[in-house]
């Protein structure tokens, strides 16, 4: 019988929840994708391409129209410059680029900080290649960085530090004072950052996003992790991209050619001609912040608490001063009885630790959402 590396790992919660909005025809408010289409126009010229027979294997890093085209909405957003030959790679989506980056870095025994609540993919990302997951509660209510408790947490095996923002699940933007605080206890030290930043164009109430790479010190040693699958509503092209100092792309790209070569060639073509209008990316805050505010409105008629999210296209809902409830059964018996399904927070720690809380995600159209809405109003606790 084979020896399994991840013996603890089953199925993840996002399949469990959507298996069972599906099996009690549930409205699903759990898996994060948009319930929406993506743009006819981008659709045209994928087929486009497939027709004049792009159709072969990428280059090993992407193609050069979409690496500049990344290359070039960086520049323009936030003033940074990235060479697109050497520090740009086009990746099989960002669960691909981060796996990559940690690959690259972290060596068996390393330290690896991981701030919690954290999306379920980086601590065995770390396991598998040897690394010892150390965990770093984020503040509640509103999963704020404790930048004291970080410090305390960096030894002398620390390697790297997992980031995410905007976050998910909980959607908390990062300042300026975050990257800041985060330059200060790391430097002098040789310890790089894995920075999960596939919401970059879903913050709201005039927050900026402001990535690791923005900052002089964070850029040298920061693995930027991107996708096109959420700010073009298509997440199963599985299309994302790494942003990094041509020495650590150098390391990023050896693990990269190994996992999957190259990424899809009529689609990385037609994401670089769709990308040439900027206003197919820097509108995307205003239609999430209409159905985050319409989500929010109607969640005001429920026993819920919460405060609307920051950022990410998911709002989290406090019921401690309802019930002792454990999240996961709370999240099963919601799906089962008034049919909306959603993701329990308490598996987002590594033990499972449960405040109470709830997580919706609001990528859907507003008919769904305001049906959801109707049924929330109902719950009884």
């Amino acid at each position: 019988m084979i020896g399994s590396k991840l013996p603890d790992i089953g199925t993840t919660i996002f399949t469990v929840m959507s298996k069972l909005a599906l099996d009690y025809n549930a409205i699903n408010l759990s898996q994060g994708f948009p319930g929406f289409d993506t743009y006819p126009y981008l659709k045209d010229l994928v087929e486009e391409f497939i027709n004049q027979g792009y159709n072969q294997y990428a280059p090993m890093s992407g193609v050069p129209e979409l690496k500049s085209r990344i290359a070039s909405k960086v520049l323009n957003l936030h003033d940074v410059e990235f060479d697109p030959e050497d520090e740009v790679t086009v990746v099989s989506g960002a669960t691909e680029a981060l796996y990559a980056a940690v690959t690259a870095t972290v060596r068996r025994g390393d330290e690896v900080i991981i701030l919690e609540p954290a999306y379920d993919s980086y601590a065995p990302a770390v396991r598998l290649n040897g690394g010892i997951p150390v965990f770093v509660p984020l503040n509640i209510p509103d999963f704020s960085v404790d930048w004291q408790k970080v410090k305390d947490a960096i030894t002398e095996k620390t390697r790297l530090i997992m980031v995410n923002t905007p976050h998910n699940p909980c959607g908390y933007v990062w300042t300026q004072e975050d990257l800041d605080q985060l330059a200060e206890i790391t430097r002098d030290k040789e310890i790089y950052f894995v920075s999960d930043e596939v919401y970059e164009h879903i913050v709201f109430d005039g927050r900026k996003h402001l990535p690791l790479l923005s900052h002089p010190e964070l850029r040298e040693k920061t693995f930027s992790c991107g996708s096109f699958g959420k700010t073009f509503h298509i997440t199963g092209w599985k299309i994302g991209y790494c942003l990094a100092p041509k020495p650590l792309s150098v390391e990023f790209r050896k693990i990269h050619q190994f996992l999957t070569f190259s990424t899809s060639t009529p689609m990385q073509y037609a994401l670089a001609e769709f990308l040439e209008d900027p206003s197919r990316y820097l509108f995307l805050d205003q239609f999430y912040q209409e159905k985050r505010d319409l989500f929010c409105n109607g969640l005001k008629q429920t026993a819920f608490r919460f405060t609307p999210t920051r950022g990410s296209f998911f709002q989290i809902v406090s019921y401690a001063h309802l019930s002792e409830e454990r999240d996961y059964d709370l999240a099963v018996r919601m799906t089962k009885e008034i049919g909306v399904a959603s993701i329990p927070v308490s598996v987002f720690y590594h033990d499972n630790k449960d405040h109470k809380l709830l997580r919706f995600c609001f990528a859907k159209g507003n008919d769904i959402l305001e049906e959801a809405l109707g049924k929330l109003q109902k719950l009884t606790f």
